[in-house]
């Protein structure tokens, strides 16, 4: 068990944050988290976050995945005072995390995400999981499954995976597997792309639009200056960037910015204060 404490780390904010889909809240601040083959179990007391895992998987790989090594008050502190609904958003949602997630897995979940609420989303990969991951157990015992690689899903027909309710994406998700298997898309090409590269490479692949090439690379690839637009995003945008968003001014980190505004929307929409 590793606790830690920091800053403008919300685990709540997180799960919630349409980032990531395996994220599940067990108990008042307790949290489990699968990510490929990997499980974790998460509890939160104030700035206290303990990890249920050993220093070293801790430091090579959910350090990084959180982000935790980026000080996140910066960005927040660099966010213009005049702009009362921004700084609310950040106040709200002070919490937020880019995460850096597996690349294939983060290609699913978008395709999976198009015209999809968070609810079933979670549904749809959960449903993925258990019908084509591997089944796996914690040394506690517990049973989950792997995220599938693209080896499982290659090949098979495109409606395969309606009965993981996913609908029309089902074939999104079934070519890309196919592409990557094949080589049409390299994934490891578009990790070291420049982000410009990156996001072109990613359009390219079946199903893809600018939107979820743009949550990609944002959460997987860490492009923190990309900045996807969904209907959230879109609806901001118009009711309080008339003018335009500033977009020099937050040069870089954009896309942290943007999962304020996008946090702060959603939020506010499902408790029925806006």
């Amino acid at each position: 068990m590793i606790t830690i404490t920091a800053d403008h780390f919300n685990l709540g904010q997180i799960a919630d944050s349409g980032q990531c889909f395996r994220m599940t809240e067990t108990g008042r601040g307790e949290y489990e988290l699968i990510s490929r083959s990997r499980y974790l179990r998460l509890k939160q007391e104030g700035n206290k976050i303990s990890f249920a895992c050993s220093r070293e998987e801790y430091e090579t790989f959910w350090m990084p995945y959180f982000d935790l090594d980026t000080d996140y008050g910066e960005f927040i502190s660099r966010i213009n005072p005049r702009d009362t609904f921004l700084v609310k958003a950040a106040e709200y949602g002070d919490g937020m995390r880019i995460l850096r997630q597996d690349l294939w897995e983060t290609m699913v979940t978008f395709l999976v995400s198009q015209q999809n609420n968070l609810p079933r989303i979670r549904r749809c990969i959960s449903l993925l999981c258990q019908n084509y991951g591997d089944p796996l157990k914690t040394p506690g015992g517990v049973t989950y499954y792997g995220f599938p690689g693209p080896e499982k899903l290659a090949g098979l027909p495109e409606d395969a995976l309606l009965p993981c309710n996913l609908g029309y994406r089902s074939k999104y998700v079934v070519r890309t597997a196919s592409e990557i298997v094949s080589g049409k898309t390299d994934l490891e090409r578009i990790r070291s792309a420049s982000p410009a590269k990156a996001k072109e490479e990613l359009m390219k692949c079946f199903g893809v639009g600018e939107k979820v090439a743009d949550c990609i690379c944002l959460f997987s690839l860490h492009h923190l200056d990309a900045f996807p637009v969904d209907t959230h995003v879109r609806k901001v945008l118009e009711e309080h960037y008339k003018r335009g968003f500033p977009n020099r001014r937050y040069k870089g980190f954009r896309g942290v910015i943007q999962q304020y505004l996008f946090y702060y929307d959603l939020k506010q929409g499902m408790n029925g204060e806006k």
